[in-house]
């Protein structure tokens, strides 16, 4: 399918630059968030659909997009969770044998905007020299006095609290009942792929709201705890951070990705703050401090934890660092069986160098039950 006509659209950035492109499938329509860019070359269903972007404005650097279709298989949550797509050249075909619908019938069926024809290289050069900010992409290309206006009045990410609007209402259950282990999970933005990394471990996992205490997680008794990755910044999330705190002080095993990374850093009194432009790809190296092993990761975040307070603490340690920027990846307590990453071992499509952080943890859990055996 084929659009000849495609409509006018912009890219207006909260400091007043414009970038011009075509709207996809024709279609009038703005959208607002903060621009970011990812450098994937592959999996954009996964990122569109990854809960830790929502409210954002997703530039793909890759020059095609759509050009394998989209999946049902292959989406981390239950809806594209970007505020609106950028990309230099849309597929509106794709030969993927095992795709299932284009990804403009994707974006239709979430009512998603998108807009195409975009020097991304340009913008995203300019988004690496002048920082993650706020934007509005829209086909009123004649209006613009009245985008800037309503831009200003799009709140800034930083502190922002986003994991409400992602996390799931009620509790609920994934994998098979039956399982050796049980796991609580905190939702505060969950990828589905980190429960199929959970539940094919063996572990039957109950999935608690964003603000759950640790008094109602605990009460299911399981074996260890996990806090998930999720959008927007850690600080507002009290009940989240107040959670781990006690998790901690209960010395079951305890399992943090991404956000979940930052609240439990945070839950040690270790401050966060916003990343001039965040880490967005699935080619990050980080080295593993213990093995002294490099790990090419999938990363999506745009806050980090503090590295001074991090390294002057006396019961963490440094476990993994970003070796682009040397920011902190990884921490764990010296003392307890709780370990963090900044980035996401349960990668889909990959890389997958990471994985091992899904079996460390259940060597934590099977070491805390078979001590608690012999007692």
């Amino acid at each position: 399918m084929k659009y000849q006509q495609k409509k006018r659209a912009l890219i207006l950035l909260a400091d007043g630059t414009i970038f011009y492109g075509k709207s996809v499938g024709n279609k009038e329509g703005t959208a607002f968030g903060e621009v970011c860019f990812n450098t994937g070359m592959t999996g954009y269903q996964e990122i569109f659909t990854d809960p830790s972007y929502f409210g954002q404005l997703m530039v793909t650097t890759n020059a095609h997009i759509g050009n394998y279709g989209t999946n049902p298989d292959e989406v981390e949550s239950d809806s594209i969770k970007i505020a609106g797509l950028i990309c230099k050249n849309f597929s509106y075909d794709y030969s993927r044998p095992s795709a299932q619908m284009s990804l403009l019938e994707f974006l239709d069926q979430n009512d998603l905007f998108a807009i195409s024809d975009v020097d991304t290289r340009a913008l995203v050069s300019y988004i690496r020299d002048h920082g993650a900010m706020n934007a509005v992409i829209s086909t009123d290309v004649d209006n613009i006095d009245g985008l800037k206006s309503a831009l200003n009045e799009v709140p800034d990410m930083k502190g922002l609290e986003l994991a409400s609007k992602v996390s799931a209402k009620e509790p609920y259950y994934f994998g098979d009942e039956k399982a050796s282990y049980k796991i609580a999970a905190l939702d505060i933005g969950i990828k589905k792929n980190i429960l199929r990394n959970l539940a094919r471990r063996d572990a039957y996992i109950k999935v608690f709201p964003y603000n759950t205490s640790f008094e109602e997680m605990s009460r299911w008794e399981p074996d260890g705890y996990f806090i998930s990755n999720g959008p927007g910044d850690p600080e507002p999330l009290g009940d989240a951070i107040a959670a781990a705190k006690k998790i901690i002080d209960s010395e079951k095993p305890l399992f943090g990705i991404c956000l979940g990374h930052q609240v439990v850093a945070l839950a040690n009194n270790i401050s966060t703050y916003k990343m001039y432009n965040g880490h967005r790809g699935i080619n990050h190296p980080v080295i593993n401090l213990n093995t002294g092993r490099g790990e090419i990761t999938s990363q999506n975040h745009g806050f980090a934890i503090n590295r001074e307070e991090t390294e002057a603490h006396d019961e963490l340690l440094i476990t993994h660092i970003h070796l682009n920027d040397d920011t902190v990846a990884g921490i764990r307590l010296k003392d307890k069986m709780v370990f963090s990453v900044q980035y996401h071992p349960e990668a889909s499509p990959g890389p997958h160098d990471s994985n091992y952080l899904f079996d460390q943890f259940f060597e934590m859990i099977k070491a805390r039950i078979e001590k608690n055996q012999l007692v």
